[in-house]
């Protein structure tokens, strides 16, 4: 029998929903307590090995028929405010199996969603951990350690009804997501539901229900997956660089990586191949790392190459036959080209890594959002362009999606300069929301304009004591009641008379082709005399044709409210010259 390596288990969820707070519990660290606002702040492993699983749960695995086989479990804390990250291997998910973690007190946020999403996208098995039940109010903890079905069973009756109510509006909203759920201890057959396990990273009910479950899981989904072959092959996870060398942390999910290996990385464009210069194996329980010749998988490690050019969540693969090499690397750019697949036309995005890249297209993709180029790094002037020719084709697409990145100053203004919109962010469905709602309003701008031919509806008042000419032409001073006050446009009365056309509009001793609502703006009309057709304090409008008037009607969802005010008291004056208009 070939010898099996460690399941790789992803932990996901919401920000600040517990997944590092889990870890904790297990491995008896405090991680999430020093990070930068309890949120983890990078990706980061932990080896459970199987010893340590027994001792946990040695009496659960008794009880639930549990035979450990599997030499113990690779976890991966993914960041909590990023979106999950699709983590790559060489044909399909670096994870084995992931623990979703909610909040049973805030539910299934829309985070938790695209976690799913990606998930079942990628056929990963998983269990739910419903974490803070000691948040859930009035709950009390057992005084002694007791099975989480007990703790439960335990509480008031008005803690057991506040449960229940929180849990099946999970079990609700799992359900419209085309899943199944149910408590772990109610499921017959685990091909079917998804186990539900209620628990606490802070009194530890229920967690050892969850790795117990979680090796029965492995055990049951996993036959035959985990077996070790000669190839060794990894993801790479944090890249940071000096001057003279590149520092790696990675997992290895097969094989086993020695010091001076010949690695070939996975790029963008042509793969990347590098040399082991130093080599060290993530301890147990987060420990720290050990100086190593040799490492098996499935492990975390850190290592030091030769090439610095490697990007975040690219999968590598030992080479040392000469012969081979140029196979593997038609075989990995095959991979990637196959992910990264791009349209003729469309908008550009930019992220941190390979993962998020595959995982920020796949949601666009959801969407039938069209990408034109995608690549891992920060925004460059390069990308400003490509995203400013897209204006010519269709202005929606001249914008750069960009996730866990940034853009230095000298991009942010030549963006500004050739209005490319630039929407950036740490939390997938955010930048796509924030992108969804400023394609809305330029779409509304667009259409906009096609009316700037006509005469909008706008509502101006004669300021007393503001005559600075009579006549010849008129040049007094109106305050703008509502509208937009445009140079060149007719003017009418409340009687609906037409009483001139502007000419010209001045703010500030300086001329404008508009002065929107509260401005206060010198206009000149000639053909006019105040005292005669205008008195002080009048109130004037916009005169439309009924052609005009038609085209606004038809187009009022994008007229403002105070617009469409106004062009129902147009309306209404023209109604009185027995005008058939109407609003």
């Amino acid at each position: 029998m070939k010898k099996i390596r460690q399941p790789i288990v992803t932990i996901a969820g919401h920000v600040d929903h517990g997944k590092t707070s889990i870890l904790d519990y297990f491995r008896g660290s405090t991680v999430a307590a020093k990070e930068a606002g309890l949120i983890t702040q990078k990706i980061s492993f932990t080896c459970f090995p199987a010893e340590n699983i027994k001792i946990r749960c040695a009496n659960l695995l008794k009880k639930l028929n549990i035979d450990l086989v599997i030499p113990g479990f690779l976890f991966i804390d993914t960041p909590g405010h990023a979106a999950f990250t699709n983590l790559r291997k060489r044909g399909g998910s670096l994870a084995d199996l992931a623990i979703l973690v909610i909040d049973i007190n805030e539910g299934i946020k829309p985070q938790t969603s695209e976690v799913i999403q990606i998930l079942k996208a990628n056929k990963v098995p998983f269990i739910v951990a419903l974490n803070k039940i000691d948040n859930v109010s009035s709950w009390k903890k057992p005084k002694e350690k007791i099975p989480v079905k007990e703790s439960l069973e335990k509480q008031s009756e008005l803690v057991k009804s506040e449960f229940e109510r929180k849990l099946y509006d999970i079990i609700g909203t799992l359900s419209l997501l085309k899943f199944e759920a149910d408590l772990f201890w109610n499921i017959k057959d685990f091909t079917k539901q998804l186990a539900l396990i209620p628990c606490s990273a802070k009194t530890g009910e229920g967690m050892e229900e969850l790795i117990a479950m979680l090796a029965g899981l492995a055990q049951k989904f996993l036959q035959g997956k985990l077996e070790l072959s000669d190839e060794c092959k990894g993801t790479i996870l944090e890249v940071r660089k000096d001057s003279k060398m590149t520092y790696i942390e990675a997992i290895i999910y097969d094989g086993k990586l020695k010091l001076n290996d010949n690695l070939i990385v996975a790029s963008l464009e042509n793969p990347i191949e590098t040399k082991v210069r130093a080599l060290f194996k993530a301890l147990p329980l987060c420990k720290g790392f050990e100086s190593a010749k040799e490492v098996e998988a499935a492990s975390g490690l850190q290592l030091q190459l030769t090439n610095h050019d490697v990007l975040l969540g690219m999968p590598f693969v030992v080479c040392n036959n000469e012969r081979k090499k140029e196979e593997i690397k038609k075989q990995l750019q095959k991979e990637i080209s196959k992910k990264i697949r791009l349209d003729k036309e469309g908008i550009v995005i930019k992220t941190d890594s390979l993962g998020s890249l595959e995982a920020l297209m796949y949601l666009l993709r959801q969407k039938n959002i069209e990408i034109i180029k995608a690549s891992i790094g920060n925004i460059t002037k390069q990308d400003i362009m490509s995203a400013y020719t897209n204006q010519k084709f269709n202005q929606l697409n001249s914008v750069i999606l960009g996730f866990n990145v940034s853009l230095n100053e000298d991009e942010e203004k030549e963006s500004s300069k050739l209005n490319v919109k630039i929407i950036t962010g740490e939390v997938v469905y955010k930048i796509i929301e924030n992108f969804e709602e400023w394609q809305k309003e330029k779409q509304r701008k667009i259409e906009r304009e096609k009316l700037s031919e006509l005469t909008l509806p706008f509502k101006i008042k004669l300021m007393k004591n503001c005559i600075f000419r009579q006549s010849k032409p008129a040049i007094c001073g109106f305050q703008v009641l509502a509208g937009s006050l445009q140079s060149g446009k007719k003017l009418m009365n409340i009687k609906g008379e037409e009483i001139g056309r502007i000419k010209a509009v001045q703010s500030e001793n300086k001329s404008v082709e508009k002065a929107e609502k509260g401005s206060e703006v010198a206009v000149s009309i000639p053909n006019v005399t105040i005292g005669r057709q205008i008195k002080e304090e009048e109130i004037l409008y916009s005169n439309l044709t009924e052609e005009e008037f038609r085209k606004l009607k038809k187009n009022k969802n994008l007229l403002t409210q105070d617009e469409i005010k106004i062009l129902q008291e147009i309306a209404k004056i023209k109604r009185k010259e027995r005008l058939t208009w109407g609003v």
